[in-house]
């Protein structure tokens, strides 16, 4: 589904990403793992193609196409999603609006079961504003809800680092087994082991560097036992 080949990045004369490889199958839930500021949200970035995040070197593959010139529409429309770190707001558009534009055929009842999905309630949220209005949690969660009703084909999903309280750790592994059975391929990107334990396989990035890489039991146990250990990371 998505392969990465030696992928670097700079932001300035700073390197953010070291040679980054790994691959990811289509269906699995793969996990990327490690501690704040460690390049994961840069990563996702890069393969979303946010302004600013083109990769300097290497490639990023989807369905056996390169897209590292492709623009961010054009991923959008080839079925890769990002769950952004911090939620955009959306003045003046209610959250039925917000989650009916990735979807390919408007529904209401898809609208509503997607908000059910993020334990939020359609009669209470459906006609309320994506706006200062709504706390960062419930932004993030309204967020997951567009991107359950729009069915994509990869799912980035970048957990933030802030600890805002979006879903209990049941509810986030039983969010991502659901987007996964409506089709897509899953990238779950954390800084928490106990939300990694949910992946079937995982990299784990440490200050832009690929660190480990496989299974994700092994790459969790590394991961609490050396890099939470590393005195730079505490």
């Amino acid at each position: 589904m998505l392969e990465i080949r030696n992928l670097t990045l700079k932001r300035g004369s700073k390197t953010i990403l070291h040679k980054i490889s790994f691959a990811v199958k289509a269906g699995e839930i793969y996990g990327i793992l490690g501690p704040n500021g460690a390049g994961k949200s840069s990563l996702a970035y890069t393969i979303m193609g946010r302004g600013g995040y083109k990769p300097n070197e290497g490639k990023i593959i989807f369905k056996g196409k390169e897209i590292n010139n492709l623009p961010i529409w054009r991923r959008a429309e080839m079925g890769i999603t990002l769950a952004w770190q911090e939620s955009a707001r959306f003045e003046g558009i209610t959250v039925k609006e917000y989650i009916s534009l990735g979807m390919k055929e408007k529904n209401q009842k898809e609208v509503e079961e997607s908000l059910r999905k993020v334990f939020l309630d359609p009669d209470e949220y459906l006609k309320r504003k994506v706006d200062k209005s709504l706390s960062g949690g419930e932004r993030k969660r309204i967020e997951l809800a567009a991107i359950f009703a729009m069915k994509p084909r990869l799912a980035v999903l970048d957990e933030p680092d802030s600890g805002i309280d979006i879903l209990a750790l049941d509810r986030i592994m039983e969010f991502v087994r659901e987007i996964r059975a409506r089709g897509a391929t899953v990238i779950l990107i954390t800084h928490r082991a106990d939300a990694a334990k949910i992946v079937e396989r995982a990299a784990l990035i440490g200050e832009g560097h690929l660190v480990k890489e496989g299974d994700s039991r092994e790459v969790v146990k590394y991961f609490e036992t050396k890099c939470l250990r590393c005195p730079r990371f505490k």
